[in-house]
């Protein structure tokens, strides 16, 4: 799946052009950080904007180690309208401490709309800012009843997922995800040159920005819809090449 993440109105509306080339409209507000929550009215308009059918991500920041301040950030968004609800955990340094922030906000978000999806989010780039090992996200998904596990990276400075979890580390990240019954997402600077390992390693959600705005400036650019079409035919031609790679194989 392909998550692309506006953060305005305006920039939601260039997605809706281009809502039969992605999945999920995620709300973030940059400036804030690499996970920086959006306002709850911003939440609102876009998703009013993006067709029904399109599901609506939210993120709740780059939070701290507050299980409380965080679970009532969850549900704000969750009740301004968002069915996925990511949440990184930027001042959780150990395990546990995120596994207790993530109960919060499962329950938190739960009991307004079980059918809402909980993401668990970490930092490829975790040993620059001393929060919990990238591999540790999947068993911190898992045992706060979260629905998926995610990749970013805190620092934008030019350097991308796989300048800090390399492929082979971003598959076993996969695999651990997998095995524990989750969906694994993977974002950070992410290009369309990453996508033939993305799929290689069995990816199931994508997260762009950059890679999608006018200049690939995550900042000063502006999504467009060609790009996000673009985007997508690369990331479709991948899949369609490994498939048949399967197939063959088999």
């Amino acid at each position: 799946m392909l998550l692309i993440s506006p953060d305005s109105v305006e920039e939601a509306l260039d997605c809706a052009k281009a809502a039969e080339h992605l999945d999920i409209v995620d709300v973030k507000k940059p400036d804030e950080g690499s996970l920086g929550a959006n306002f709850p009215w911003v939440i609102r308009e876009i998703r009013g904007a993006v067709p029904a059918g399109t599901p609506v991500s939210a993120t709740v920041g780059d939070v701290p180690y507050k299980p409380g301040t965080v679970a009532q950030a969850a549900l704000g968004a969750v009740v301004s309208g968002a069915s996925y609800i990511k949440v990184g955990l930027y001042g959780c340094t150990t395990p546990d401490q995120a596994v207790e922030v993530m109960r919060g906000v499962v329950r938190a978000v739960k009991d307004y709309r079980p059918e809402a999806f909980v993401v668990a989010s970490g930092y490829a780039d975790a040993h620059r800012i001393g929060c919990v090992n990238p591999l540790a996200l999947p068993d911190i998904a898992r045992r706060s009843g979260s629905d998926a596990a995610m990749l970013d990276t805190a620092v934008k400075d030019g350097s991308g997922l796989f300048d800090h979890v390399p492929p082979d580390a971003c598959g076993e990240f996969v695999r651990l995800a997998h095995q524990a019954g989750l969906l694994a997402a993977l974002a950070g600077s992410v290009k369309a040159g990453d996508l033939g390992a993305l799929t290689r390693i069995g990816t199931d959600i994508v997260g762009v920005r950059g890679a999608v705005c006018e200049g690939g400036d995550r900042n000063t650019g502006r999504i467009r819809p060609r790009l996000v079409a673009a985007f997508r035919a690369e990331m479709d031609r991948h899949a369609q090449q490994t498939a048949a790679g399967v197939a063959a194989a088999g």
